[in-house]
C-alpha cells in the first residue's frame, strides 16, 4: 500500500505514528467501496445489485466516502504495523483524522507494543523467611476466636462495664447548649467506637434512665475543629447485654464440626494454622524475589493490560459506577505490580523452557479431586464453568518458575 509512514514517539511501550494515505490511493477505495454498494443497493431501473458504480458513487456519495476511509485507516494501520515490526498489546487507537473529499488521509495512530524483557539480573537478591512456627498460643488466641464468635449476648440489669453491648440514645448540645432529638446507637464499650467521656458516662447511667453531663473531646480527636472542645452529652440506656462464652469442654469441639474432644479440635487447628502461615510465608517469599527483580530490571507495562485487569476485577466484586474511579484509582498499582509479576513468570518459563505441560495441569486437577474426593472430571468442568481453570493451569508453571529462581536465590530466616 502506497503510504507515508512517520514516527513521533517512542517511549517505553508507547509508540506513535504520522500516517499519511495519497489521494489516488484513497481514490482506489473509494471505487472499492462503491462497487461493495453496487452488489447491495437497488436504484430504479436497475435489477438489485445491477447498478453502474458510477451512479452508485455518486447518489451515496457521503456513505461511500466513510466506507472507503474506514477501509484506509484499517489497510493503512496492518501496513504500519507490519513495517515496523510492532507487537501490539491492544488494538491500536486513530487520532487527529483528516479526511477531505479529493484529498490525502492523515492521522496520528498511537499503539501500545508488548514489552521485551531483557531480565539481566535475576540472582544476588536477598530473601528471607519469618517463623511459620506454630505455637501454644496461637492456638488459644484461635480457639478464643472461635468462641467469641458462637458467644451469646444477655441482657442485664445493672450498668454497664467494659466488653458490654448497649444500646443507647445518645444527644449532644448544640453550640447554643440545646439538646437536640438523641440518635440511637448500639456500641461495645471499651472498642474505641465512641470517645471515652461518652463510654464513661454510659457506664455511670442504669438501663432505663437518663443522664446528662459534659465531656470533653481527645485532643487527637480526628476533626480538628472539635479537639479540645467541651459539651454536654445526654444518653439514655435502652439496655446492656453481656456476652457468655461457651465452655471450653468437649461438648464445644463436637459443636465446631467432627471433633470427639478439645485436643482434637485444637489439633486441627494447629494443622490448619501450620498450612496456613506456610502458603502465607512462601506468598512472601515469592513477593519479596519478585519485587526486587522489578527493580533491579525495570520496565514499562502497556495501559490497556493494567484497564483490562483493573475492569476484571471490578466485574468481579461488582463495584458500583460512583465508585469505579476511586476503585481504579486505588487499584492500580497493584493491578501494575501483576501484570510485571506476570510477565516476569511468563519471560522466565519461555526462557528457561519451565512452561507446565498438558500432564502437569492433569496432575494439578487429580491432586484437587482427590482432596475433594469427586471425579477429575467434575472439577475440570467445575474450574472451566467458573473461569479457574486458567489459575490452576498456570499454577505448575508458576511453582515450576519460582523453584528455578529460589535455586539462585536461596532463603534465609529472618
Amino acid at each position: 500500500m502506497n503510504i507515508t509512514i512517520t514516527p513521533t514517539e517512542a517511549a517505553g511501550v508507547s509508540r506513535r505514528l504520522q500516517i499519511s494515505v495519497p489521494a489516488e490511493t484513497v481514490a482506489t477505495f473509494e471505487d472499492q467501496a462503491a462497487r461493495k454498494y453496487a452488489t447491495q443497493v437497488r436504484l430504479p431501473g436497475f435489477r438489485p445489485g445491477k447498478a453502474p458504480a458510477a451512479m452508485v458513487r455518486k447518489r451515496f456519495a457521503e456513505a461511500v466516502r466513510q466506507e472507503a476511509i474506514e477501509l484506509v485507516i484499517n489497510e493503512a494501520f496492518r501496513e504500519a504495523i507490519d513495517r515496523q515490526g510492532f507487537k501490539l498489546a491492544a488494538q491500536p487507537q486513530v487520532h487527529d483524522l483528516k479526511a477531505p473529499p479529493g484529498e490525502a488521509v492523515e492521522f496520528e495512530l498511537h499503539c501500545e507494543v508488548r514489552p521485551e524483557l531483557s531480565l539481566e539480573k535475576l540472582d544476588g537478591y536477598t530473601v528471607s523467611r519469618k517463623d511459620t512456627t506454630v505455637t501454644d498460643e496461637l492456638i488459644e488466641e484461635q480457639i478464643e476466636r472461635i468462641r467469641e464468635q458462637k458467644a451469646e449476648w444477655a441482657p442485664v440489669t445493672e450498668k454497664a462495664a467494659p466488653g458490654d453491648m448497649v444500646t443507647v440514645m445518645l444527644s449532644t448540645a448544640d453550640a447554643d447548649g440545646t439538646l437536640p432529638e438523641g440518635k440511637e446507637y448500639r456500641l461495645v464499650l471499651g472498642g474505641g467506637q465512641a470517645i471515652a467521656g461518652i463510654e464513661e458516662l454510659i457506664m455511670e447511667t442504669t438501663p432505663g434512665t437518663t443522664s446528662a453531663k459534659n465531656v470533653r473531646w481527645p485532643e487527637d480527636f480526628p476533626d480538628e475543629s472539635q479537639r479540645g472542645a467541651t459539651k454536654l452529652v445526654q444518653v439514655d440506656v435502652k439496655d446492656v447485654k453481656r456476652k457468655s462464652l461457651p465452655a471450653l469442654d468437649d461438648a464445644f469441639a463436637r459443636e465446631m464440626g467432627d471433633f470427639d474432644t478439645i485436643q482434637a479440635l485444637r489439633d486441627a487447628v494447629r494443622t490448619d494454622m501450620g498450612e496456613h502461615n506456610s502458603r502465607e510465608g512462601e506468598a512472601e517469599v515469592r513477593n519479596q524475589l519478585i519485587d526486587q527483580i522489578v527493580e533491579a530490571n525495570p520496565f514499562d507495562v502497556p495501559n490497556a493490560w493494567v484497564n483490562q485487569l483493573i475492569d476484571g476485577y471490578m466485574q468481579m466484586y461488582s463495584v458500583p459506577d460512583a465508585e469505579k474511579g476511586r476503585f481504579t484509582e486505588e487499584f492500580r498499582p497493584m493491578a501494575g505490580r501483576q501484570v510485571r509479576r506476570d510477565l516476569i513468570i511468563d519471560t522466565i518459563a519461555e526462557r528457561e523452557s519451565l512452561t507446565a505441560s498438558a500432564s502437569d495441569v492433569d496432575v494439578r486437577i487429580e491432586e484437587l479431586a482427590k482432596a475433594r474426593n469427586v471425579d477429575p472430571g467434575q472439577v475440570y468442568a467445575q474450574l472451566q464453568k467458573s473461569g479457574r481453570l486458567y489459575v490452576n493451569e498456570r499454577e505448575p508453571t508458576e511453582n515450576r518458575v519460582f523453584a528455578w529462581l529460589l535455586e539462585k536465590n536461596p532463603v534465609s530466616a529472618a
